[in-house]
């Protein structure tokens, strides 16, 4: 029997419980007939403030992953949205698909998630070979992410940490910030830009850059979503929210 309401899918989204951007960005996503069901990751407010702490409270959100799988397959669940995204990038590859692989086998149903998303969103586009990534991580962590995007074929030009102090804080940085940070990383050696860090607001700014910078700009909770709605077969238009969505 399907659901009343989730007629073609119930989504179930795994996010860190600090995280205050997934759950309002993945809901402006949504085509009618699918509905999302957010489960929260156990997450203390670590305060990032090294390398070293910011690994730590990345790993610590990681162990607690499966807990919140199991929460939210409670409600029947069609597909996985993974609202989180540093440690679908480590181990390169190999990790993600490692993990990818460990949440569909406790859940017994498919994942999206956003490293392999974003590499996926590039190739949708075409013609993507250099880029530039933001995020709100400390070096080490971007050392991953231009790794993973290196190994899946895509050249990093450059790349910007913001370093943010706390998880909430990350959700704090303001837009005027991020136009900045656009800026510098754009271009002539650049096909494309990319946001990532699930609690980072870029959905609208992306869509709007795209338009000022003429060429793609890549929000990671963006194209995750894609990747789920394409993945469970939804082919759907969403428009205003950039090219992603609306053409691919």
């Amino acid at each position: 029997m399907t659901d009343v309401q989730g007629t073609r899918a119930n989504f179930g989204v795994l996010g860190p419980s600090t995280n205050t951007i997934v759950q309002p960005d993945f809901e402006r996503m949504r085509t009618p007939g699918v509905t999302n069901h957010y489960s929260r990751i156990y997450t203390p407010d670590a305060n990032a403030v090294s390398n070293e702490t910011f690994m730590e409270g990345t790993l610590t959100i990681s162990k607690n992953v499966g807990d919140a799988v199991d929460s939210v397959m409670t409600a029947d669940i069609d597909y996985l949205v993974m609202g989180m995204s540093a440690i679908t990038f480590y181990g390169g590859i190999e990790g993600g698909k490692k993990f990818q692989a460990e949440v569909e086998e406790r859940s017994g149903v498919q994942i999206s998630i956003g490293s392999l998303s974003v590499v996926e969103a590039c190739r949708a586009y075409g013609n993507i070979n250099k880029v530039a990534f933001v995020s709100p991580y400390f070096p080490v962590a971007n050392e991953i992410v231009k790794g993973y995007f290196e190994e899946s074929g895509l050249e990093v030009v450059r790349d910007h940490c913001l370093q943010c102090p706390t998880w909430t804080a990350i959700a704090k940085v303001e837009e005027h910030t991020l136009v900045d940070v656009l800026k510098q990383l754009d271009g002539d050696d650049v096909d494309a830009l990319i946001q990532v860090g699930t609690n980072l607001s870029m959905v609208s700014l992306a869509a709007a850059a795209e338009k000022w910078l003429g060429k793609p700009v890549i929000a990671i909770n963006t194209a995750t979503y894609w990747h789920a709605l394409r993945r469970y077969g939804i082919q759907d238009k969403v428009y205003g929210i950039g090219r992603l969505l609306e053409e691919f």
